[in-house]
């Protein structure tokens, strides 16, 4: 009797695990596709033969990130408040129609609204995806589950440049067509099978002008880097930019140290595991961001691949990371987060610096860029889900929610970043002309790795989960 409970109930967590698992997927996939498919969405959009400039373009990206950093606290603590079921159906939903809108844009404002109203259905479905796990596994699996779940980013990091690849062939629309079957189904089978974690009515509401303030922060800052290329670094739009920027990151964490239901419990960053943890994702992520994009420009843009050579050349990168993602968890158990992190952001930092030393314009991919992403694709497979595991189980899981959400938002800030200081570096047209300013943002990426590094050596080893209670046969 208490075998079958143990098989059901088994059962049960792998169904819930396979609708999460195909949600977070989408979600992820929808980074990389989308990267892939930014030079042909400028061709697309030209006006008059000239393509819009990538300080403009860079919307489609940033749009996402502002979106997520913004709302991804509050759906963290919304789904704490009416349930996590509830609230990541409605993200599946949201991010499923918004993915049709962004199909059908028409032109690059409208294609950028519709990805800000993508990012509101994706900040759903992360926090309360990991915390309905979070839910239905035992406490001695979340650790692994916890890597897994993060792992998922790293195989739609895998199969994005292919998949985008293949789908620009017919149209860049197609990288948010594939999102369509993907959300329905996952919509009709969580509705079947997701539990319902008991929910805290009186959890207070989430602070959304908190979240306002998140977004004149961010897209004040990314938008005065974006920008500064054009308006000139010393003119008065964009020192305004940065002044207002600082201003609202200001009012936010006073916001966050009075209000009742801050946007980010500034208590969770005294707990030194989830603190250093965020310290290192926020720095890695911005080195991240740098590589992935100014890899598909250099690829399309300067060496002249299609958008499927492209996604081909990008795959080994990251086509590495679940695979040195899952046969780390060995040394992550035994050594600690600390060392293994630390290994990851290294290595991703010298394939940076690989890139600065032997990329040039004549194309040599096995040379010069295989390497780095060998390199890169290592690195991150030990670092990124190592470090997100390592802080989001440094928490009590009842605050799983809001600490899964508070990781995804850092994330998702440095990713905007990141974005914005690679077009302050290459400028607004990138050309064959441009191997200093790229060489330039590689050497950057490389600076934020060491960085990385340095905080994830400080990192402290997670505490062991509490031994399982005894089974108790059933009667």
């Amino acid at each position: 009797m208490t075998v079958g409970i143990s098989n059901s109930a088994s059962s049960g967590r792998r169904l819930v695990l396979i609708v999460v698992v195909a949600a977070v997927f989408m979600t992820n996939l929808d980074l990389w596709i989308v990267n892939v498919a930014l030079p042909t969405i400028s061709s697309d959009f030209s006006a008059g033969g000239r393509p819009p400039r990538l300080s403009s373009l860079s919307w489609v990206l940033n749009g996402y990130a502002v979106g997520l950093a913004a709302l991804l606290v509050v759906a963290g603590r919304l789904g704490d408040r009416i349930g996590h079921r509830k609230v990541f159906l409605g993200g599946v939903l949201l991010f499923t129609v918004s993915s049709g809108l962004c199909a059908l844009a028409p032109n690059l404002p409208v294609l950028i609204a519709a990805r800000v109203l993508q990012s509101v259905g994706a900040a759903a479905q992360l926090p309360t995806s990991l915390a309905l796990l979070m839910t239905v596994f035992p406490a001695e699996q979340r650790t692994t589950v916890a890597r897994g779940w993060s792992a998922v980013g790293a195989l739609a990091a895998a199969a994005g440049p292919l998949i985008g690849g293949l789908l620009v062939l017919h149209s860049w629309r197609w990288v948010f067509v594939v999102n369509l079957p993907i959300g329905l189904l996952s919509l009709i089978a969580g509705l079947r099978v997701l539990p319902h974690p008991p929910v805290r009515e009186r959890e207070p509401l989430p602070d959304l002008v908190g979240a306002a303030l998140v977004i004149v922060a961010v897209a004040s800052l990314t938008g005065a880097l974006v920008q500064a290329p054009v308006w000139g670094w010393a003119s008065a739009a964009t020192i305004g930019l940065l002044v207002l920027a600082v201003v609202a990151t200001v009012l936010f964490l006073l916001r966050c140290a009075r209000h009742p239901a801050p946007l980010f419990e500034l208590s969770l960053f005294s707990v030194r595991g989830f603190g250093l943890a965020n310290a290192a994702i926020f720095v890695f992520s911005i080195a991240f961001s740098i590589m992935l994009l100014s890899n598909v420009l250099w690829c399309q843009e300067v060496w002249h691949y299609s958008p499927l050579r492209t996604g081909l050349a990008m795959a080994p990168g990251p086509g590495l990371v679940p695979v040195v993602t899952l046969l780390s968890a060995r040394a992550v158990h035994r050594y600690g987060t600390a060392p293994v992190a630390t290994a990851g952001s290294l290595l991703f930092a010298a394939g940076m610096l690989w890139q600065a030393a032997f990329l040039n314009t004549d194309v040599s991919y096995a040379a010069d860029l295989l390497p780095s992403m060998v390199l890169g694709g290592t690195g991150v497979g030990l670092a990124l889900s190592t470090l997100i595991a390592a802080g989001v189980t440094s928490l009590p899981p009842q605050r799983s929610a809001t600490g899964s959400a508070v990781v995804n938002a850092g994330r998702q800030v440095a990713a905007a970043v990141g974005v914005a200081v690679l077009v302050s570096l290459v400028g607004v047209r990138v050309s064959a002309g441009s191997l200093s300013e790229f060489r330039a943002a590689w050497v950057v990426a490389a600076l934020f790795g060491m960085l990385a590094a340095g905080l994830a050596a400080a990192v402290p080893r997670p505490r062991p989960a509490p031994a399982p209670a005894p089974a108790v046969a059933a009667t």
